[in-house]
């Protein structure tokens, strides 16, 4: 497997804090990483915790934890750290390739990464936008986001979508399992053993979809005995496309509040002159 060598993680909140988590569980040395956060944090062992914003320096790969909207302020001290040599990671919410582009010229490359909090168990789908890497540096890039669950290069207009459907997805499934458990609860199923109940359900049937060669509709019409129990919801969610247009409407509405945020990135001066 390709390596990416020593990393250093500038802002180390939820997102990115749950990355190293996930990256040191995967096996990856944590005397590989440095990390600088203004925010007083603990890290595991052998993570180098840094007590300013390094002035000099090789890393092959820096990591953008920050705030967005910080990245203009920020830039300038961040540059002479990215050479040839070094990848800028982005989990910048709407700052596009271009924009980290021109902000760290002298790096190889630049990476939009778009991971969910399930990278902390290795189980996150990992959106990857890139520009500049040679192959062998895509392949190693590509090597060190799927040990955070699944890695999938997506098209830059694509990562409106992929944000609402990776990176959104959670909580739209943990509102569908509550609600599971609270329209059990509206039969009169207590409502604690209902949610145990929806968990291990939708936990046991995202393992099976996961391992099975067959699509979840094919999954979801042999669970479904024509005349039978499951058959009857089925036809309810299936009625008019319901739950189709619920999901479109849904998913649409992220897409476009992501796509309006890289506009407001543009407009506060995110972007480089």
């Amino acid at each position: 497997m390709s390596d990416m060598g020593t990393i250093l993680i500038l802002g180390c909140g939820n997102m990115a804090g749950a990355m190293l988590d996930g990256w040191l569980a995967s096996g990856i040395p944590p005397e590989r990483f440095a990390v600088y956060d203004p925010v007083s944090r603990t890290y595991p062992d052998g993570v180098t915790a840094l007590a300013a914003m390094p002035e000099d320096g090789h890393y092959d790969a820096i990591l953008l934890g920050f705030k967005p909207q910080d990245l203009a302020a920020l830039a300038p001290a961040i540059a002479p750290l990215a050479g040839d040599r070094t990848v800028i990671m982005s989990i910048l919410a709407g700052v596009e390739l271009g924009t980290l582009r021109r902000h760290f010229a002298r790096a190889e490359g630049a990476v939009r990464v778009m991971p969910n909090l399930a990278v902390a168990i290795g189980k996150s789908p990992v959106g990857l936008a890139a520009e500049g890497l040679s192959a062998e540096r895509s392949d190693a890039v590509f090597s060190l986001f799927d040990r955070l669950g699944t890695a999938e290069w997506v098209a830059e207009e694509e990562f409106d979508l992929f944000t609402a459907l990776a990176g959104s997805g959670p909580a739209f499934l943990y509102r569908v399992i509550d609600t599971l458990a609270a329209a059990a609860a509206n039969f009169g199923f207590p409502r604690d053993k209902a949610l145990r109940t929806a968990i291990a359900m939708v936990e046991g049937a995202a393992a099976l979809a996961a391992h099975s060669a067959d699509e979840p509709a094919t999954l979801a019409d042999r669970v479904a005995s024509p005349g039978g129990t499951t058959r009857a919801g089925l036809d309810v969610l299936d009625h008019d496309q319901r739950l189709l247009a619920l999901m479109t409407d849904t998913l649409g509405a992220a897409r476009d509040r992501s796509a309006e945020m890289t506009r407001e990135a543009r407009g506060a001066g995110v972007s480089a002159n």
